[in-house]
């Protein structure tokens, strides 16, 4: 037996009319935005929602948004690779560094403090700066989507090419601002890389298309995995072996898993046999068509 059909799709849908109306004022593009973010709400209130997958699977994408603006040749697929093999002391390259820096970035609850860890190379103080003191109270009380605006401008007049740091702490400002206790990677799915050059009422503009572009995306990514979520925990009650219960606890929160990483199972060669069980039932996916090297998601 198999999971493969659409049984669990559950989610509202994003409005057609959200996405396909065509916005001619800065009035009707706020609007929207702010439509689009509304749906995005309840959707992501949803008891289903598998949240740490999510932001885990967006910082991916945020990641490598970030590398195509930089102009290196790196995308999803070599992104997971510079990271999913790291062994205490490896370094992941320019790229991997990118991507480390929004995993981090997501894995815990807003604060300088976890900023700070996902961005070493700024100061605590820095970052308070930007993010007018990183105070969720004051952020709560500004406008999200000026308020991201505001921070992006800041960063990027000081570190004009340092794209990721300047979106990740956007997106930071726009989650507190949402009053989201963690960073969902945003408005970094759905800016250009000329739009980062823009500057008042012109970024505003765009960062409320980007908005509804990347709105859209997340609620699409967010069925997606719910639906996949869903079908790997009820295979879960199949899978009798020693440290399956980690194993699918791990698969459910993670991106990316490579065998070697499942210590439950006490060796690799079994890791290897269940992942593979996993991609025959069809509630997991091998990710990379290799023999070997091999890592597996959702």
């Amino acid at each position: 037996m198999t999971y493969a059909d659409d049984s669990f799709d559950t989610l509202p849908r994003m409005p057609s009319w959200v996405t396909s109306v065509r916005a001619e004022t800065s009035e009707d593009v706020a609007f929207l935005s702010g439509a689009a973010l509304a749906h995005l709400h309840l959707v992501l209130a949803q008891p289903n929602v598998p949240q740490d997958l999510l932001r885990a699977r967006l910082a991916l994408r945020a990641a490598e948004a970030c590398v195509i603006h930089s102009g290196r040749p790196e995308r999803a697929a070599d992104l997971r690779d510079a990271v999913g093999f790291l062994q205490p002391g490896d370094g992941p390259g320019p790229a991997g560094e990118v991507y480390q820096s929004w995993q981090r970035a997501v894995e815990r609850p807003v604060s300088v403090k976890a900023l700070h860890r996902a961005l070493p190379h700024l100061t605590p103080e820095q970052i308070a700066v930007w993010l007018d003191g990183c105070d969720p109270r004051e952020a709560g009380q500004a406008a999200p989507i000026p308020r991201a605006v505001s921070v992006l401008e800041a960063v990027t007049k000081e570190r004009s090419r340092d794209y990721g740091t300047a979106l990740i702490l956007a997106d930071t400002a726009l989650a507190q601002a949402l009053g989201w206790s963690q960073m969902l990677p945003f408005l970094s799915l759905g800016l250009k890389r000329a739009d980062l050059r823009l500057d008042g009422d012109e970024l505003s503009t765009a960062a409320h298309r980007a908005v509804v572009k990347a709105a859209s995306r997340v609620v699409r990514e967010t069925a997606e995995l719910e639906r996949r979520t869903q079908r790997l925990k009820a295979a879960a009650p199949r899978l009798r072996a020693k440290g399956a219960d980690e194993a699918v606890a791990l698969f459910l929160k993670s991106d990316v898993i490579a065998p070697m990483n499942l210590s439950s199972f006490g060796s690799q060669r079994a890791a290897r046999r269940f992942c593979d069980r996993l991609v025959e039932l069809g509630v997991a996916r091998e990710l990379t068509g290799r023999d070997t090297f091999r890592l597996y998601g959702v």
